[in-house]
């Protein structure tokens, strides 16, 4: 299982921008969310890391749906990946009960702008879209033996909420890479 660290971009950086959909047709947009705060996960279906954290994110998605937005985004390669296709993303959001739109970056450009590296990766912007945590959701991993409780996430969150400082001392988030989809040969 290779283990990829995010990027850990600077704080304060924007809030890219971007609209995109799920299995459905429904569209999700950084426009959706206006003066809000924002948590923007880059997970998918098939990652031992995704999977170790579903139970997690669904919870977040209940426990502070009413005062943050949120939204997952999957931009892995399909035709490498096929398990994350855009169908098996639905049936992973209605197995898991989340609260929150899981759509698809076809184009990998989302992912890019957010300097996306890993699965799971976390974004929380503040109300102006200014970027105040970046990194893990807590110490867990895959076969750790650490129970998985979101507390890093779930502080930088509460503060946010609350009107406080959110925690600097934020650690990388660390998955699985990103499957970028590969450059055409010349000629095709």
């Amino acid at each position: 299982m290779a283990r990829t660290p995010s990027t850990m971009q600077n704080l304060g950086t924007p809030m890219p921008g971007f609209r995109l959909a799920d299995h459905d047709a429904n569209w999700c947009s950084s426009e959706d969310f206006k003066n809000t705060p924002v948590l923007v996960m880059f997970i998918c279906n098939h990652c031992p890391f995704v999977v170790h954290v579903l139970d997690q994110l669904a919870s977040l998605g209940r426990d502070y749906g009413g005062s943050i937005g949120m939204v997952a985004i999957n931009s892995n390669d399909i035709t490498t990946h096929p398990d994350d296709r855009p169908e098996k993303m639905a049936e992973l959001a209605a197995d898991n009960g989340f609260a929150f739109p899981y759509v698809f970056d076809e184009t990998q450009e989302v992912a890019r702008s957010f300097d996306a590296a890993c699965t799971p990766d976390f974004f929380l912007y503040d109300r102006d879209h200014r970027l105040v945590y970046r990194g893990q959701l807590d110490d867990s991993r895959p076969d750790s033996g650490i129970p998985v409780t979101g507390k890093d996430l779930r502080a930088a969150i509460e503060a946010l909420v609350a009107g406080e400082a959110v925690p600097q001392d934020q650690k990388p988030s660390l998955g699985c890479n990103i499957k970028w989809k590969q450059p055409a040969a010349a000629g095709e």
